[in-house]
């Protein structure tokens, strides 16, 4: 039964990320068409190994320790649901121009409604949470802490400081 939740799971999670990568890439191509400016295009392929990574590892990390469910899973389960909903959140919240690239359209204001009038980076918070979430669920922790920790640099020292850069460069 547990092996069919982790296939499960990662069968949903696996539809999201393909949603979610059509929808940025009709966004990127709009906002870029709109004359807007992409930024950081040489880290992306870095964050896409690192997800990619994480897919791969909590799966295979709960399939190999026996697959069994973590005894606080249903906090975990709550948790990745949380940082889910906090995602599609930040996705309404920037319409047709949220991507999974830093992309400025010059000129256009920020956005500061949903989450965005709470934080400046939520999409990044929703993003660490649910990437150590999921693997605990089934007691992955390894992945959990270091895809985690990866993360987390990858984020305060590459990613937001080049979103902030670009924000700047577009006033």
């Amino acid at each position: 039964m547990v092996i069919a939740l982790v296939v499960g799971l990662a069968a949903f999670i696996g539809m999201e990320r393909l949603v979610e990568l059509r929808l940025s890439a009709r966004n990127r191509r709009m906002t870029l068409e709109a004359g807007g400016r992409e930024w950081g295009q040489k880290h992306y392929p870095l964050m896409v190994l690192l997800h990619t990574a994480w897919f791969g590892a909590w799966v295979v990390e709960s399939l190999w320790r026996g697959p069994h469910l973590d005894s606080a899973w249903p906090a975990w389960l709550g948790l990745f649901l949380l940082g889910d909903l906090l995602r599609y959140w930040c996705i309404v919240s920037l319409g047709h121009r949220w991507s999974a690239r830093i992309l400025v359209l010059p000129d256009a204001p920020m956005i500061r409604s949903g989450p965005y009038r709470l934080l400046r980076h939520p999409n990044y918070l929703a993003v660490v949470i649910v990437l150590f979430a999921v693997p605990m669920i089934f007691g992955a922790w390894i992945t959990a802490v270091v895809i985690g920790v990866l993360n987390l640099a990858f984020l305060l020292l590459v990613r937001i400081p080049a979103e902030e850069r670009a924000l700047r460069m577009a006033r």
